[in-house]
């Protein structure tokens, strides 16, 4: 339909706005598609750089009373050794992300921290004297869940399949041996290899298993 001015001259109705929407878009489905895949990416690495980002060990302690564990870590073998290998934070209290899965509890793992910035920020454990009071709790938790994983975190660097038991104590051996034979995932007997060993706090029903040295 024309419309006529007032001078005679003649031009198309405006179009409302809602016809304009029903209007199918101008850009081409491969303009969409690359765009919507750009966008993927871009987020996609975000994500991962933040993950990253909060995995290392100075993030963790710029929370003062998290270095606390830390300097506890810093004079243990997983830490110093002679063969220079050392494990961070994010190493026991984070998984990898080697599977979609492992990605999804991983990420489900920074959600939960949000425990630790809550503490910080209220006060519950931003003295080593509250600290030392909650130790105990804290550290339940974290066995609770690498035991509820079969101790996945450990496994990352330790195998049965790859140790020599010649170059282990005999105890050593033999517990490995009994491990292997019952199940016995490797956080039931090796607590406070990290950290201070509070586990000895533990009544005896929650102690199934000595620790380790």
């Amino acid at each position: 339909m024309v419309e006529e001015s007032k001078n005679g001259a003649k031009h198309a109705p405006k179009e409302g706005i809602w016809a304009r929407l029903k209007r199918p878009p101008k850009c081409s489905f491969l303009f969409l598609l690359v765009v919507g895949m750009a966008l993927g990416i871009v987020m996609w690495g975000g994500l991962n750089m933040g993950m990253e980002w909060t995995n290392r060990s100075e993030f963790c302690t710029s929370c003062h009373e998290m270095t606390i564990p830390y300097e506890e870590l810093k004079q243990t073998v997983h830490y110093k050794n002679r063969s220079g290998t050392t494990v961070n934070c994010a190493d026991c209290h984070v998984a990898s992300s080697k599977t979609p899965v492992d990605y999804m509890y991983k990420s489900l793992q920074k959600l939960i921290a949000a425990r630790d910035i809550i503490g910080h920020i209220t006060g519950i454990v931003d003295t080593p004297e509250k600290f030392e009071a909650h130790r105990l709790t804290m550290a339940k938790r974290v066995w609770e869940r690498m035991e509820s994983r079969d101790s996945k975190e450990c496994r990352n660097c330790h195998n049965f399949a790859t140790m020599d038991p010649t170059k282990q104590k005999s105890r050593s051996q033999i517990k490995h041996e009994e491990a292997q034979e019952d199940k016995i995932t490797c956080i039931v007997c090796h607590k406070g290899i990290a950290h201070k060993p509070v586990h000895q706090q533990l009544e005896p029903k929650e102690e199934e298993a000595p620790a380790a040295i």
